[in-house]
């Protein structure tokens, strides 16, 4: 059989129980705690004291002392013990007579209670009564009738009879329901109805009526064809029946297993799976009792006691890969009296050696779960696969050992899928239990496990893993990453471990080509960290080799910092400036940064960029095969900064526009020194673009007065009117869509002193309505404020002459009634509540210095 659940023990040996009477045999067995009553065929009771003792290698012995004998003065043989320990009481059969002994002297109870005409008895181990200091009895006579006592010290009380169809051989009860099997048959009888429950008839010629309770309101028979049959109180069966010996003469019952005595064996059946377990050689038995949680076994010169080996010790099945029945017994035991701490170390072990048969079944789910309801050690599984734990883990597996394997080699045996399948099975339980509390104390083992294992097959989660809080253990990280060609994640390892220098070397190794990985991202990457980078040594070393690969992106070292980073000498702005002049792109992308990004207003700073990109234009020109677009981009960078900056050296621009014929740029520049007549006429007689002329008015005159924005409209009309610059009458249509649009405003009185007086009505027909409707409505508006003033001085005249209606007479006799001090000078303050005061002690005009009551500020609210 797969498990060693029981081993039999000597209890009372042959000579030590019998001597020398050969003729004598023992015919029942009774133990109340460490009591062991045994009755023989010549009328003898005899009492021992039984002890119990675990030895050094674990196993369990007995000892035992006689205590005391009785003989009953009868010569037939004892037929049934049953100890009462509430009542110290021993319940005797002999000669079909019930009477009581003493527990300890076994000597008979004087009252003289005593039940005859008995076959057979039982306790009821679940009364209904709540008396300590009685027990129930079911009795079946030689009639057909099974009655119910109450039992006392000294009394046996009679409380019901039951009648049944034939006569009762054995028995047994609990609460309401007494089990009995008569002649033939086996039926249940309710003792309080008197309503019976046929069952099942039996062989009697072929089997023993057996009888055994084995739960609340349950019972095992010896039913037909050698099987044991399970019935509950309602007369059905439950659970599937045992199958068992034809011979069983005795039955016992400690969870979770059925022991059964035959002329040769005790067996050993689990009432989990109704399967058989044990088979123990036993000759002659004739005995089989269980007694509160102990089994023994008679032959009929000697007793054994059935000692249930440790549960860890039965599970020897777990080689057979029995997961399943293993983890259920496992379950079920801690019914069988183990402490709370004891049951929870065996469960999570047993649960743990479950975890690793189910993954050598390559039952991965179940493998994980087991592991994880076992709080397995990570460790313990990690050991499997070689390599993996960190070099520095002194790790050793447990003792006893979790399972039979070496390594993972003798799990998957050579298909190499399987070991795919084993290594997928190991990342994913390893991320399941990374942030839980079963990774406490091992974050680095699994954390370098990981890493070693996404090196050789999956970069991006390696890359995720490096980049965040980690464990890895640097040391192996190196070898492993180098050995897997993962230098960019060798590089964010070192960088986590703020070995900064170390990653720089290998990022740059990269980008140069020494080395290939294809999950670096580019020199984008090394760039963005050393713009975070705070160590402006190490910044600078790479700084020249960055602006060499990409000098419009080696810049962002300097320009994507942060904005809370602490300037250095070495990173102050003149500095990096200078050193950006070998580099012009990227000096002027640096200076594009502090005066757009940052907008400093330094002089210097701006006229620098506006010469590069003046330099810039020059240059594109200069190339007659450049392109019309790049010239145009370049110019409109450069007018956008000389119109949008006012910080520059507008002198020093213009003097070098000057030289060219950019007259676009001297528009801007003209307009900056406030000489708009010489901007305007480069737009419109240069250039002749009159939108631009107008746009020009607009955005100077932002942020000034009107009078100011007629001006410079008055200026670009005069320049359209002037004859001077061309032909007469050249610019009458841009002059005149000038007078007559939304945008422009112009002081019309002004306008009609410089228009020709050639120019029709009709001509300016638009321009004379539109100034005269704006001279009415300005005149409306200027009548409506005059209306709206009057009516406030007219209110505040009002107030005047309200407050005028009561005069205040100050004398030299009245006081300040705040300070209480007369009044020197006629100045003086009045609160709405009457209170006067001096100017000086009335610090607010809204509070009252004497009653504290605030008044409104404002009059009439």
């Amino acid at each position: 059989m797969s498990v060693r659940a029981f081993e039999l023990v000597p209890a009372i040996e042959r000579l030590k129980l019998l001597g020398e009477r050969s003729k004598t045999s023992i015919e029942c067995i009774e133990c109340c705690g460490k009591n062991l009553y045994i009755g023989t065929s010549d009328c003898f009771v005899y009492h021992y004291l039984l002890q119990e003792e675990t030895q050094p290698n674990g196993k369990i012995i007995y000892t035992s002392e006689k205590q005391s004998q009785k003989h009953l003065a009868l010569k037939k043989p004892v037929q049934q013990l049953a100890a009462a320990s509430a009542l110290t009481r021993i319940l005797v059969l002999c000669d079909n007579t019930l009477t009581l002994l003493n527990m300890f002297n076994l000597e008979p109870i004087l009252s003289g209670a005593k039940i005859k005409g008995v076959t057979a008895f039982c306790v009821n181990q679940n009364p209904s009564t709540s008396n300590p200091f009685s027990i129930e009895i079911a009795v079946a006579t030689r009639k057909r009738l099974v009655q119910v006592y109450s039992v006392t010290e000294d009394k046996m009380v009679p409380m019901r009879d039951v009648t049944i169809p034939d006569m009762p051989v054995n028995l047994e009860m609990d609460g309401s329901c007494i089990c009995v099997a008569m002649t033939m048959q086996y039926i249940l009888a309710n003792k309080n109805t008197g309503q019976l429950t046929e069952l099942f008839p039996y062989e009697s010629e072929q089997s023993i009526p057996l009888v055994k309770r084995v739960g609340r309101e349950e019972f095992l028979l010896s039913g037909p064809g050698a099987l044991g049959m399970f019935v509950t109180s309602a007369g059905i069966s439950q659970r599937p029946p045992l199958r068992w010996s034809e011979s069983v003469c005795g039955v016992s019952y400690m969870f979770p297993y059925i022991v059964a005595l035959d002329d040769e064996f005790l067996t050993v059946h689990s009432v989990l799976d109704q399967q058989q377990k044990q088979t123990i050689p036993f000759q002659g038995g004739r005995i089989l009792g269980d007694f509160e949680g102990k089994i023994f076994v008679a032959s009929s010169k000697e007793v054994y006691g059935l000692v249930p080996l440790p549960v860890d010790k039965q599970l020897y099945w777990l080689a057979d890969k029995r997961v399943e029945e293993a983890l259920t017994l496992a379950k079920n035991f801690r019914k069988v009296g183990t402490t709370k701490e004891q049951f929870t170390r065996m469960l999570l072990r047993i649960q743990q050696q479950s975890g690793f048969i189910e993954l050598s079944e390559f039952h991965y789910n179940e493998a994980g779960q087991l592991f994880r309801d076992g709080q397995l050690d990570v460790r313990e599984l990690i050991s499997l696969f070689p390599n993996l734990l960190p070099s520095t883990s002194n790790f050793t597996r447990s003792i006893p050992p979790l399972h039979q394997f070496a390594d993972i080699s003798q799990v998957y045996r050579g298909d190499v899928a399987r070991l795919s399948e084993c290594k997928k099975f190991l990342v994913q339980y390893l991320e399941q239990i990374r942030d839980t509390d079963l990774s406490l104390g091992n974050r680095a083992e699994i954390d370098t496990s990981l890493m070693k294992l996404y090196a050789e097959s999956n970069p991006e989660a390696l890359i995720e893993l490096v980049s965040e809080e980690n464990w890895c253990l640097l040391s192996d990280g190196i070898e492993t990453l180098d050995r897997h060609q993962k230098y960019h994640a060798l590089g964010l390892l070192y960088r986590y471990h703020t070995d900064n220098d170390k990653a720089l070397q290998l990022w740059a190794r990269i980008v140069d080509g020494e080395l290939k990985d294809d999950s670096f991202p580019g020199l984008d990457f090394v760039v963005d960290f050393l713009a975070r980078l705070t160590d402006h040594e190490l910044v600078w070393r790479y700084v020249d080799w960055a602006l060499q690969k990409d000098p419009e992106m080696g810049v962002r070292i300097f320009t994507d910092r942060s904005d809370e980073e602490p300037i250095s000498e070495r990173m102050r702005p003149d500095t990096i400036i200078d050193y950006l002049h070998a580099y012009p792109k990227a000096v002027i992308r640096y200076l594009e940064y502090l005066v757009f990004s940052k907008r400093l207003e330094k002089e210097k700073y701006h006229t620098h960029l506006a010469v590069l990109y003046l330099d810039t234009v020059l240059q594109i020109v200069k190339d007659v095969s450049a392109p019309k677009s790049e010239v145009d981009l370049a110019r409109s960078t450069l007018r956008h900064m000389l119109q949008e900056s006012s910080v520059y050296r507008v002198p020093l621009i213009l003097s070098k526009v000057k030289e060219t014929d950019m007259h676009a740029e001297c528009a801007i520049l003209y307009g900056k020194l406030e000489e708009h007549d010489k901007a305007l006429r480069i737009l419109v007689h240069k250039l002749q673009d009159y939108g631009a002329a107008e746009n020009y008015c607009i955005i100077n005159s932002k942020g000034r007065d009107r009078g100011y924005r007629r001006r410079l409209f008055q200026i670009l009309l005069g320049v359209y009117l002037d004859p001077m610059e061309g032909k007469k009458d050249s610019l009458v249509k841009p002059a005149m869509d000038l007078l007559n649009s939304e945008d422009a405003d112009f002081d019309s009185a002004r306008v009609m002193q410089i228009l020709p007086e050639t120019w029709s009505v009709g001509l300016l027909s638009q321009f004379l309505t539109n100034s005269v409707r704006n001279s009415i409505h300005t005149s409306r508006m200027s009548k409506l404020e005059h209306s709206l003033s009057r009516g406030d001085n007219l209110k505040n005249k009002v107030v005047v002459m309200s407050e005028q209606r009561s005069p205040i007479y100050i004398s030299e006799e009245k006081v300040c009634q705040a300070c209480n001090r007369p009044f020197t000078d006629p100045v003086f303050v009045r609160y709405p509540n009457g209170v006067i005061a001096h100017t000086q002690c009335a610090r607010n005009k809204a509070v009252c210095p004497v009653t504290g009551k605030l008044f409104s500020t404002t009059k009439g609210h």
